[in-house]
Formats: structure tokens, C-alpha cells, sequence
């Protein structure tokens, strides 16, 4: 079960690694700003839970932008492990289902808060917002659902 682990959170690092490439090749091509929704997420936490990011000004504003970053990374190789998780645990799915499947996880593991906190809210998105969530996404959940199902496969 370590193994599975393991190799989850590795397959959910190269799929987030392929979504922050997918997200910053729409910023490029688009001239769109990144999006400032995942430092919000990390302010709203810490401050609800009495820990509160240090600092004023852009030291701050910083923080906030690296531990939204991380905070991602986090979601991608956690989403990783458990889907790694259940894939030791018998769950198997074509490898584009468990693609789709894997991107829907991480997005609801990124988009729900959000929602929930009330950074973002979700119903008031357009076409364009939506595709812009759902493609990086989408493109996580293929690599991380491939990685995971390769690796098992030489196992």
C-alpha cells in the first residue's frame, strides 16, 4: 500500500505539473492574469483556524501566492495517492473514465472550497471560465490516471 502511495503522489505531481503548464499556456495565449482565487482560499483557512498569514503588503500578498501554489501541489499529488489508493484496492476504470474521473476529483477537491468559502461562485461562471477549469483539469486527471495505471501495469 506504501507503493500505491508512493506512486500516486508521484503520478499527481506530473499531472499537476501538466495543468500549471495548460493554465500558463491559456494565460499566454489569452494575456489572462492567474488567478488569485487559491491565495484567497489559503487566507480564508488560516484566518478561520487562527493562524493567520504573517506580514502586510506584498511580503504577504506573497505568502499567500506561494502557499496557494503549494497548496495545489498538494491537492494534485494527494488526488494522486488516492486515486492510486483505489486502484490497489481493486477500482479499475478505462483509461480515459479514470482519466475524467481523476480530473473531476481534483476539481472538486480545488472548486468546492472555493465555492464553500466563498472565494468564487461557481453558478455565475461563464463558458469561458468553466473551459478554463475544466481543460487543465481534464488534462491532470489523463496524466496522473495514465501514470498511476502504467506504473501498476509493471508491477
Amino acid at each position: 500500500m506504501i507503493k500505491s502511495l508512493v506512486r500516486g503522489g508521484a503520478a499527481g505531481a506530473a499531472g499537476t505539473t501538466v495543468l500549471n503548464a495548460v493554465t500558463y499556456a491559456d494565460m499566454v495565449l489569452r494575456g489572462r492574469p492567474s488567478s488569485e482565487a487559491p491565495a484567497r482560499v489559503v487566507e480564508k483557512i488560516a484566518g478561520g483556524v487562527g493562524h493567520p498569514v504573517p506580514g502586510s503588503g506584498d511580503a504577504r500578498d506573497n505568502r499567500l501566492s506561494g502557499l496557494g501554489a503549494l497548496s495545489g501541489i498538494a491537492v494534485g499529488c494527494g488526488t494522486g495517492a488516492a486515486v492510486a489508493l483505489l486502484r490497489h484496492a481493486g477500482v479499475r476504470m478505462p483509461w480515459w473514465l479514470g482519466g475524467a474521473a481523476t480530473g473531476a476529483l481534483a476539481m472538486a477537491a480545488t472548486d468546492l472550497p472555493m465555492a464553500r468559502l466563498g472565494v468564487s461562485d461557481p453558478t455565475t461562471w461563464s463558458v469561458t471560465d468553466w473551459v478554463s477549469d475544466v481543460v487543465p483539469h481534464l488534462m491532470y486527471g489523463l496524466v496522473t490516471y495514465g501514470v498511476v495505471t502504467a506504473s501498476d501495469d509493471r508491477s
